[in-house]
């Protein structure tokens, strides 16, 4: 699967996708993240991606023409298996669900917006607006790592282990449709002092009962 992100600071997303199961799937070629600079689509030597607002007003408004020039630079593909995605925090909240619809496709295209926001219009070039929540952040930027790591660990052979995505939060398991909260877990060491009062992994889990450790799961995990 290929993500496109159209940025204005590309150096923020070096780091994190150097790292950890994202790099392993890179190298993999199970995934592919294309960072995309919006400033290289600009026209003038200072490379201007924004101006002041028409009508007036605080701050400044990202310009649309860099950006419909880097959605042109991509390679037409099936729109279909293709979402172009604006985040925004007017958009629809993004969750589990939506990850799974998205983990489906060959391609996603982000646009990250900073400064005050992105020319209405944008909104034109787009399939979907998408928020991390009910907040707002500086740019777009985080959101994208964010629902690209979500999305990358849906996809096969990306994790390691895949019980990992069968017994975790928010999945449909357990032969249930409705989502869960994951049981409390614990690893070594058996008892753990906090304040001088004693706090002891519960007895099932070293029972080695392996029928009746998964009824405790069950037990304690959280429907929604």
């Amino acid at each position: 699967m290929k993500f496109n992100i159209l940025t204005i600071f590309p150096n923020i997303f070096n780091s994190y996708f150097s790292e950890s199961i994202l790099k392993k799937a890179q190298d993999k070629k199970i995934i592919n993240i294309n960072i995309i600079n919006i400033r290289d689509f600009t026209n003038d030597k200072h490379k201007t991606v924004d101006n002041p607002p028409y009508g007036g007003g605080p701050g400044m408004v990202m310009k649309i023409e860099p950006i419909y020039k880097a959605l042109r630079s991509l390679k037409k593909k099936n729109n279909k298996k293709r979402k172009i995605i604006l985040l925004t925090p007017a958009g629809k909240q993004f969750n589990q669900k939506i990850a799974k619809k998205y983990s489906k496709l060959d391609e996603l295209v982000f646009i990250c917006g900073r400064y005050e926001g992105i020319d209405a219009r944008v909104e034109k070039l787009v399939d979907e607006k998408i928020s991390l929540g009910p907040f707002i952040l500086n740019g777009g930027e985080i959101a994208a790592i964010s629902i690209i790591e979500t999305v990358s660990r849906l996809i096969p052979n990306v994790l390691g282990n895949k019980k990992s995505l069968i017994e975790e939060t928010f999945s449909s398991t357990l032969k249930s449709n409705k989502s869960f909260i994951e049981y409390p877990q614990y690893t070594r060491p058996e008892i753990f002092k906090i304040n001088n009062k004693k706090y002891k992994v519960p007895k099932i889990l070293l029972s080695g009962n392996h029928k009746k450790i998964i009824e405790w799961k069950k037990k304690k995990s959280k429907f929604k």
